[in-house]
């Protein structure tokens, strides 16, 4: 397996996932997905962390699924149920991950590309940019998994847009409905990012874990426990939050400890 197809660099406490495939578009093969599954789980390991990065390789986030290894690794159902379990691992992972995540979007955003980009907490897209599922190209549906990622950001109505006409989107038209976050102009879109990325990691650490966490709970049917509720107050104990408190009152810049 190559490790370098997705890469990882650290800035302090800022992580920068790059998918990196720029001859194929950052195109995601399978040892790409097995990769972004072990790579999520490293992170979710680091708690010095506090906040990931998401970006492609050049002048493109992912441009879905390398087709050229299906005939040999995805041609049959039996195929494709082992790798879409490789896929499902890898979203599962990632969307679950308790650091907050940014995808920084240039270029083509589609298919699994996509996917990855709606398992993020925000998504920063250039302008010029495009979005889009056209699987139906392929003959295939979308997976139930995969279906679900995407379903955490999108609204059903415009999944089945993208779906049944496999139309790309261009920036505005994605922004409107609801895919992306926030639109800069594309020589700003670093300069974005990092601000961005600073910005959430001079919060509390455990607050925005614990927002993740509440709000991944929510989007589950089952109604919330007393358990459930009861511990939503927990970090009314932690070291941070008497931080917090005490920095606020005395007009300083608190110092979170993640404890």
């Amino acid at each position: 397996m190559n490790d370098d197809i997705i890469r990882l660099e650290r800035n302090g406490a800022i992580a920068t996932l790059i998918i990196n495939n720029p001859q194929k578009r950052n195109a995601m093969n399978l040892d790409a997905w097995r990769r972004l599954g072990e790579v999520a789980a490293e992170l979710e390991a680091d708690d010095d962390l506090r906040c990931v990065l998401v970006t492609g390789m050049g002048d493109h986030f992912a441009a879905g699924a390398d087709i050229s290894e299906f005939p040999e690794k995805r041609m049959s159902a039996a195929q494709a149920e082992i790798y879409g379990k490789v896929v499902a691992d890898a979203l599962h992972a990632f969307s679950n991950l308790k650091h907050p995540t940014i995808a920084v979007i240039r270029g083509a955003c589609t298919g699994g590309g996509f996917e990855i980009a709606c398992c993020c907490d925000m998504r920063l897209a250039a302008e010029g940019s495009r979005f889009g599922i056209p699987i139906n190209r392929l003959g295939h549906a979308f997976a139930y998994p995969e279906m679900a990622a995407a379903m955490v950001v999108v609204p059903p109505a415009v999944i089945m847009e993208l779906l049944l006409e496999g139309r790309i989107l261009e920036t505005d038209e994605a922004y409107a409905k609801g895919l992306v976050t926030r639109v800069v102009p594309a020589d700003q879109l670093d300069d974005e990012a990092e601000t961005v990325a600073w910005r959430v990691a001079q919060g509390a650490p455990l607050a925005a874990r614990g927002s993740k966490k509440i709000l991944r709970r929510l989007l589950r049917p089952e109604p919330i426990t007393p358990e459930e509720l009861k511990s939503s107050y927990d970090l009314c104990d932690s070291e941070d939050y008497k931080e917090g408190v005490r920095a606020f009152l005395a007009k300083e810049k608190p110092a979170f400890t993640a404890r």
